[in-house]
């Protein structure tokens, strides 16, 4: 029998001071190669689908393209390495909602997942404990969001010879768009229109890019994640979606709210004006990377309808603020303007 490693549990949030310079770190994590605005150099979309009916083709990470019979299909790609040799199972079901979480928002429904596992060798019993583990997360989520694992296998690789390199599983999420009319992307939209935060807030920095970055502390357990919770927070997005009441969602995911916030706001140039929950340390609201959260975006006309909605559904959620013409405020502090903040300045 293969035993699963003791989890990481050195490090506690009550360990880093809670920090009072936002802007400070903000500066910091801004040169962060794996946060924005970094990643936006890279457009690959697919020429043949309608840019009209796709708002500009504002996807994010997830690709759209349209099959030979004319069916929008959408794909993305995740990768994970964090405490893959820890607990396999609970990291790559936390993969997989993540995937699954990116094609909801957008209005996509997930079909098929498939994975493949670098750097693990399958002789050695810590290269077994991780692909069984990957294996039966995989197994659970494609259960849990009712999605197909194809061939129900992780395919693997190992390249001993390049020396000792993290254990990483990449997972390729295909999805069908049925309604293009019911896309919803990422980018913030109107200026004055609210923003939410569905699900709870949590103290947690784990495994965040503010915590290995802007610390340098690498190792801490994993973010908060409840895969029943993703569950229930997808039948909201859909029904939220269905009932035309989002102008923009976007999960919270690498850098946390705020980067979640900037990425949405580049696109169109608007910014954001947030206040912060008082019982929940700055630090953590803000850049903190626990799953189960998504900001969405809600035109003055449907706010009525939303609350009323998610009064009705009894899912926690939470009053952002609202959209700026470009300013970034939080707590009713000026950080700057987003067109400050994108590649070209």
């Amino acid at each position: 029998m293969i035993e699963q490693k003791e989890e990481i549990s050195e490090f506690t949030i009550d360990q880093i001071p809670e920090e009072q310079n936002i802007q400070d770190i903000i500066f910091n994590l801004m040169a962060d190669p794996n946060l924005a605005p970094i990643n936006y150099f890279n457009d690959f979309s697919e020429e043949t689908v309608d840019v009209a009916s796709m708002a500009n083709d504002e996807t994010d990470e997830t690709g759209i393209f349209s099959s030979e019979n004319g069916q929008l299909m959408a794909m993305t790609t995740h990768a994970l390495h964090h405490h893959l040799e820890i607990d396999p199972q609970k990291a790559t079901e936390m993969l997989i909602a993540r995937a699954v979480r990116k094609m909801i928002c957008f209005g996509a429904v997930p079909e098929a997942v498939s994975s493949f596992l670098y750097h693990i060798n399958i002789a050695d019993p810590n290269g077994q404990y991780i692909a069984s583990g990957a294996k039966n997360g995989l197994v659970n989520a494609c259960n849990k969001f009712n999605i197909k694992l194809t061939d129900r296998k992780i395919r693997f690789d190992s390249f001993s010879a390049h020396g000792p390199v993290s254990p990483t599983i990449i997972v390729s999420l295909m999805g069908s768009v049925p309604d293009k009319d019911r896309i919803v992307t990422h980018s913030l939209k109107k200026k004055g229109n609210n923003i939410f935060m569905i699900g709870g807030s949590y103290d947690d920095i784990n495994s965040s890019e503010y915590l290995e970055f802007y610390h340098e502390i690498s190792e801490s357990p994993l973010p908060v994640f409840d895969i029943d919770v993703e569950v229930g927070l997808h039948a909201v997005m859909k029904r939220l979606i269905a009932e035309g009441l989002l102008s923009s969602a976007n999960p919270v995911g690498k850098g946390g709210l705020f980067f979640s916030l900037l990425r949405a706001g580049m696109p169109s140039g608007f910014g954001f004006d947030i206040t912060t929950d008082a019982e929940i340390r700055k630090d953590a609201f803000l850049f903190g990377e626990a799953m189960g959260r998504i900001v969405v975006g809600v035109d003055l006309t449907k706010v009525d309808d939303f609350v009323d909605l998610m009064l009705s559904l009894k899912v926690p959620f939470f009053a952002l603020g609202h959209v700026t013409k470009g300013e970034i405020r939080i707590d009713d502090e000026s950080f700057g303007y987003i067109d400050k903040m994108t590649p070209s300045n």
